[in-house]
């Protein structure tokens, strides 16, 4: 039988993908900062930062393969009164079990995707702690590269650009306050 704790956990994950997907499809765009756009949401209250891949590269036993995939997004979002939470989506399912691969200029961390269904699209630092120190080298960084296996078993990078995303930040932050 699943913990209060576990089923709790997967309420959230659901939650927050689905705050998410609805803000990834906003119109509110309120600023550009090279790279980055940033958004806002007045019910419920909600500011995020967010950007595409400059890069993207798919490979399949070690050769380039074409695939569809759907949006491939990097977020940083800003609800009143919490912490920043940064989150991917890689535009498919992953893999089941996977670790997200995230680099920021060389230095590791890492993400984890979301349980079964349209969660398992999505993946964030596993600790509000992990969310801070990821914030930090973002902020500190120029590229961003993601790692990830899909269901399928592709093989997926993605770089994305960070000039322009500490202004992005102090902007969606502030906005959010």
């Amino acid at each position: 039988m699943t913990s209060l704790f576990g089923r709790l956990a997967v309420l959230a994950a659901i939650s927050f993908a689905t705050t998410m997907a609805n803000a990834q499809e906003s119109t509110n765009r309120v600023a550009t900062m090279t790279d980055w756009n940033v958004f806002t949401e007045e019910d419920p209250k909600m500011c995020w930062g967010v950007s595409k891949p400059k890069e993207s590269v798919n490979t399949r036993d070690g050769q380039p393969v074409s695939v569809r995939r759907g949006d491939i997004l990097l977020f940083v979002t800003f609800n009143p009164g919490q912490a920043p939470q940064i989150s991917v989506t890689g535009g498919y399912p992953f893999a089941a079990g996977s670790v997200i691969d995230f680099s920021i200029d060389g230095n590791a961390y890492s993400l984890i995707p979301g349980v079964e269904g349209n969660e398992n699209e999505w993946a964030w630092p596993a600790t509000v702690e992990d969310d801070a120190a990821l914030l930090a080298a973002l902020k500190g960084g120029t590229t961003a590269v993601m790692t990830a296996r899909s269901g399928k078993g592709t093989q997926t990078v993605d770089t994305f650009s960070l000039r322009g995303f500490t202004a992005a930040m102090e902007d969606a932050g502030t906005r959010c306050q």
